[in-house]
């Protein structure tokens, strides 16, 4: 197994962590492979995102259990009340108040991060000066020198939002680093689009992530995260969002925490006779399932093949978000679920907040993000896994 490792643990009012989701990985999907993914193939399966998506499938199971006939209880979640319900914050379902949600990393995330780490294990760390000759975003942001950042090239041009992978050799891609994804996630909260449909945001902010001492460098993660860092105008971005604060976004910068245990596989534990190599596969777990995947698919498939489909592709949480709603009984989850094709759902109107939140957030404070489009035009045909 690569040596990365990362989960998503939730704590109790008890102070008990319990172990929710876990994911290993190291890979990205080509943008020249995007558009054949068809929504069974996961872009990104760097460890941290992993979790996250492993994340949101489990809240998904932990709904499906409360709405089966009998329902099961649940020691994460619960279903809101009438009254809480509002035109701004419609979603039958929440994480209870007394859970709190904490992410362990066993490596700094790549990206903004972890440039410090990446500029000390230089021969010459000496930063340059030069302009990054990499993809403007836009014309415009061109204009303004703002420039997309290929994985630790330039590695001394720092508080810019970067892409994967970090090698120079490895087909580009246009999938935005773990430390832009976790940083975006203090905005958006760590649902996805279509698990917010069913979650409030309040309560589903990351509470902590925890690195490793040996991972940890302040001026990296003050800079990459928090609001004296390059999120500093989050806040005020969110408050000028129309709805945004009635629908339950806001800024919540989460706190760092270190630890000097160590991943069992990590490389400082490689003997240094041994060198450590990548590992194409990776592992995802959460209490109600467990996958190995390579190339975004599951173990023993084809990479385009439709049987491939991960628990948590987009096909198969589409697929199990809309059969929550309709269990459920929610009408307007179901309409809006309905769409002709994946991109049809993600423009729902009942998204139009969470999304000018997080546009606007790419726009004026993670600025030169690049949507990775063009695996949004595939339909519902059943193929996904409730």
């Amino acid at each position: 197994m690569g040596s990365l490792e990362r989960h998503c643990p939730i704590q109790g009012k008890d102070g008990q962590l319990t172990c929710v989701s876990l994911g290993t990985g190291m890979k990205c999907l080509p943008s020249s492979k995007i558009p054949l993914a068809n929504g069974t193939v996961l872009h990104d399966w760097h460890a941290e995102i992993l979790a996250l998506r492993a994340f949101n499938r489990f809240l998904v199971d932990e709904c499906l259990r409360l709405v089966s006939d009998p329902p099961c209880p649940s020691h994460f979640i619960r279903q809101r009340s009438p009254h809480e319900i509002t035109p701004h914050e419609y979603q039958l379902f929440a994480i209870k108040d007394d859970v709190e949600i904490h992410m362990y990393c066993s490596e700094a995330p790549c990206g903004d991060a972890s440039m410090e780490l990446v500029m000390a294990a230089q021969e010459d760390p000496t930063p340059w000066t030069a302009t990054p000759p990499s993809i403007p975003s836009s014309t415009t942001e061109a204009e303004k020198g703002l420039y997309l950042l290929r994985g630790r090239g330039h590695f001394s041009h720092l508080g810019a939002v970067r892409l994967k992978p970090s090698r120079p050799d490895a087909p580009p891609t246009l999938s935005k680093s773990c430390t832009d994804k976790l940083a975006m996630a203090q905005v958006t909260s760590a649902l996805s689009s279509l698990t917010s449909l069913l979650f409030t945001p309040k309560n589903a902010y990351i509470s902590s992530l925890v690195l490793p001492k040996s991972q940890y460098v302040p001026t990296a993660t003050t800079r990459a995260f928090a609001t004296t860092g390059r999120m500093s105008e989050a806040s005020s971005v969110l408050a000028q969002t129309v709805g945004a604060q009635d629908s339950g976004y806001a800024f919540h910068p989460f706190s760092i925490q270190t630890t000097h245990l160590e991943f069992t596989h990590s490389r400082r534990n490689i003997p240094p006779t041994h060198k450590p190599l990548p590992s194409n596969l990776s592992a995802v777990y959460t209490p109600h399932f467990q996958e190995t995947l390579i190339g975004g698919v599951l173990q023993g498939r084809k990479q385009f093949d439709p049987r491939g489909a991960s628990l948590i592709c987009r096909k198969s949480m589409w697929s199990a978000v809309a059969g929550i709603a309709a269990l459920a009984g929610m009408p307007v989850l179901v309409e809006a679920l309905k769409g002709v094709s994946y991109r049809d759902v993600k423009r729902a109107s009942i998204l139009e907040v969470r999304r000018d939140a997080k546009n606007e957030v790419k726009k004026r404070v993670l600025k030169g993000w690049m949507d990775n489009e063009g695996d949004g035009e595939f339909g519902f045909d059943g193929d996904g896994r409730v």
